[in-house]
């Protein structure tokens, strides 16, 4: 078993590569559990509403910050952690990652108190490996509008906020290049597929 978050800007691909690798997983006998930050847990979904909203008061950034966190404490004791007790792989669109290229990045937040925060939330528990599905602001968007879906509140910030976030990712691999694995999120659904079996398979995590 093992645990792997996937980060990236909207539309990077996350969904369909966490959907191949799940299938994948099946087929070889594996237990898996699909999630997401943030939600994830009845009491956690309801707090991504509150967070995501595109209608009444929008959280200032110290609010919005505080309400990741609860959903995170409430995901991580209620599904992420007894998963992994059970020996199950988990496959998460994203993790507290988001919360350091949003908040700190995108938000200018204080980094030593939202990495306090994180380590009071997750309690301790650390992915395997982080994949970083890299896209470029302006695909990003394309592909965004192509869903022809609302946007919701993140979603909706300015390009410049969008710009940081990406490279506040980026940093944060570079300066942990061991527990992240970085992808072109411009290449083919087949094409990352196949690196992330790669990588998984020199990890010895897969057949």
């Amino acid at each position: 078993m093992a645990f792997l978050v996937f980060e990236g800007l909207d539309g990077s691909g996350k969904s369909t590569l966490i959907k191949k690798l799940n299938q994948l997983l099946s087929d070889q006998g594996h237990q898996t559990v699909l999630t997401h930050e943030p939600g994830g847990t009845e009491l956690a979904e309801e707090i991504r509403n509150l967070i995501l909203k595109t209608d009444g008061e929008a959280p200032v950034s110290m609010a919005e910050l505080l309400l990741y966190e609860a959903s995170r404490a409430q995901h991580v004791e209620k599904l992420l952690r007894p998963s992994l007790q059970q020996n199950k792989w988990v496959l998460c669109d994203r993790y507290y990652g988001s919360t350091l290229a949003f908040q700190c990045g995108g938000r200018g937040l204080d980094r030593e108190m939202v990495d306090k925060l994180n380590r009071v939330a997750t309690g301790g528990l650390e992915p395997d490996l982080w994949v970083l599905l890299d896209l470029s602001l302006e695909e990003s968007e394309r592909r965004r509008m192509s869903r022809n879906e609302d946007a919701d509140r993140l979603e909706q910030e300015k390009a410049d906020f969008h710009e940081r976030v990406r490279n506040y990712y980026l940093d944060l691999a570079k300066a942990e290049p061991e527990k992240w694995l970085v992808l072109n999120a411009e290449a083919s659904p087949e094409d990352l597929f196949k690196e992330l079996q790669s990588s998984l398979k020199e990890r010895q995590w897969l057949s």
